[in-house]
């Protein structure tokens, strides 16, 4: 891949909303909800702008909802297996189809979002947009089959618990029970739910009755693997849920998606990927497909399958999050890309998302500044993508109640919502910073630099990496993190201050090695211009680099980084 990627997750129904309600687990009717047309070229330019390259529309197939379109043929789920009014986007009722809360016309939603996928690429964005290929919702029936397809489970014989050829896991003999403890105020306007035998829940739960805290509204797919008989696996002749999935990924890459983000991919079988990933690419040679995967033992079998990114969450995100927190240690990051060394350009950085806790909520900083070392390091440690989840830039603090959500740090993706302080930004369709307040606009003017370095320092996005911590053991290691980016006659100096309570002044010393690889004179000035926070420019001189350190003030948590010639 060529050139840095910037994605901008963005959960699609809260983009644009300007009613604000806001009540707690009010109807689509009573909270409204973001359409397709919302993402308009002026909001693709704004976006453009910001320095993002891919967005990542997060909630975009049908899924599992209270709202009824009947007279477009789908009506409600039960509600005592969805969860919130308007639904997990993980819970997937057909893969072939988008959910029709964010058109205009339902009728005419996959028109109005392979009209949203050709305004992105006309504003020079690439879109990617979510595949689930572990579980689906319990009510799944796509109403869009292509010729010649049938539904999952349409031939699966119930009477077994697992079969390599049936596409789900089953209770032979036992009746799917609610999980107990669900009290909802909506629940009530159910009728039973009938679900015979019962199947598999999407976590693994093999149980007639999953619990409240499973993924109750979901079932796991059968990727031909015997789960409850030592896992033994059954790949050989390739299992029909195989042929059904890759199937789906072809129908997105042919639809002229530029992304896949596969959902907690690594619960599904790393063969299947090797097999599907090859045929998608086959389709779609510039497609870039991206795992969710938790596991740091498997990233290199996953890579080896075809992925082209991971996520970094169980690695530099926990590291970052600790020392953001105010406890672990900036040495850390040494381990991890060392852990990481030959792949660590394949990890997807993030600091926020659907899942994690915003950094500006109470359960997390309290505080976007907080962070600021963090972005910086996850911005610019190597040549991998990075993504930014909305609101982030202007420091969202996800303080409602919303319903189903409830009061924990997140922004709801179960609710029907207004995110009250981006629609400040998004300022009824005019996307811009007049609303915000000036501590808003630093913020994001932060981020927008971040981005744009990104983009246009062949050093970050093209260049190599050297860890500077090695000579410089005589600063505080556990708050210090110093490191340089080269490529060419570019050379980028990142010098970080993790500490939340106490300001740092180091004589940072450079290694002749580093000097020489760098391509940095040995013995004339050099010239450095700080780019990110404090836009001032200095003189370092060479010998003072390699024997007594380059003297430098950091702030409380901040971060310096600087062009050097």
């Amino acid at each position: 891949m060529n050139g840095a990627i910037n994605i901008y997750q963005v959960f699609t129904r809260l983009f644009r909303n300007d009613k604000q309600a806001n009540l707690p687990f009010g109807t689509i009717e009573e909270n409204g909800c973001s359409k397709f047309e919302h993402f308009s070229p002026i909001a693709l330019q704004a976006l453009k702008e910001f320095g993002i390259t891919h967005i990542w529309f997060t909630g975009i197939n049908r899924h599992a909802t209270c709202t009824s379109y009947e007279q477009y043929g789908l009506p409600a789920n039960n509600s005592q297996i969805v969860k919130g009014r308007a639904g997990s986007p993980y819970a997937i009722t057909d893969y072939y189809d988008v959910d029709p809360d964010l058109a205009t016309e339902p009728q005419n939603r996959m028109l109005e979002f392979e009209a949203l996928v050709e305004r992105c690429h006309s504003s020079g964005l690439k879109v990617i947009i979510d595949f689930v290929p572990n579980h689906v919702a319990r009510q799944y029936k796509s109403t869009n089959l292509p010729q010649g397809v049938m539904n999952l489970g349409e031939n699966d014989n119930t009477n077994f618990a697992f079969l390599p050829t049936n596409n789900f896991y089953y209770e032979p003999n036992d009746t799917f029970r609610i999980p107990e403890g669900i009290n909802l105020p909506y629940t009530n306007e159910a009728s039973s739910y009938l679900e015979f035998p019962a199947k598999a829940t999407g976590n693994d739960a093999f149980t007639a009755q999953p619990s409240i805290n499973d993924w109750y509204e979901t079932v796991k797919l059968n990727y031909g693997v015997d789960y409850l008989n030592n896992m033994q696996s059954h790949f050989d002749p390739i299992p029909d849920t195989w042929e059904k999935m890759v199937d789906i990924m072809k129908f997105w890459a042919q639809k002229g998606v530029d992304g896949l983000r596969c959902d907690m991919a690594e619960l599904v079988p790393v063969e299947f990927w090797n097999w599907a990933i090859r045929q998608v690419k086959e389709e779609n040679s510039r497609i870039i497909i991206i795992a969710e995967v938790y596991k740091p033992q498997e990233y290199k079998r996953f890579l080896a399958a075809g992925f082209d990114y991971l996520y970094d969450k169980v690695g530099l995100y926990d590291i970052l999050r600790a020392l953001i927190e105010g406890y672990g240690s900036a040495r850390d990051i040494t381990m991890l890309w060392q852990q990481y060394e030959g792949y660590s350009h394949k990890m997807l950085r993030f600091l926020e998302n659907h899942d994690e806790q915003r950094i500006t909520s109470p359960q997390f900083a309290n505080n976007p500044w907080k962070a600021l070392p963090a972005m910086i390091l996850a911005a610019t440690l190597n040549t991998g993508p990075l993504m930014v989840y909305f609101g982030q830039e202007i420091g969202e603090k996800a303080t409602d109640s919303e319903g189903f959500s409830g009061y924990d740090g997140r922004t709801t993706i179960f609710d029907y919502w207004s995110v009250t302080e981006y629609q400040k930004w998004v300022n009824k369709g005019t996307f811009n910073s007049q609303l915000l307040s000036e501590e808003q606009n630093k913020l994001r003017n932060f981020y927008q630099k971040l981005n744009q370095l990104r983009i246009h320092s062949a050093a970050i996005n093209a260049g190599s990496f050297y860890d500077l911590m090695w000579v410089n053991s005589h600063v505080n290691t556990n708050k210090i993190y110093a490191y340089i980016r080269h490529h060419g006659k570019e050379v980028v100096l990142v010098v970080l201050n993790f500490d939340l309570q106490n300001e740092h002044s180091i004589k940072l010393k450079f290694p002749i090695d580093a000097i020489r690889i760098a391509g940095l004179s040995t013995t004339k000035t050099w010239k450095a211009t700080e780019v990110i926070t404090q836009n001032f420019s200095t003189s370092f001189h060479p010998f003072e680099a390699e024997h007594e350190g380059i003297a430098l003030q950091l702030k409380v948590s901040s971060g310096l980084v600087f062009r050097i010639s």
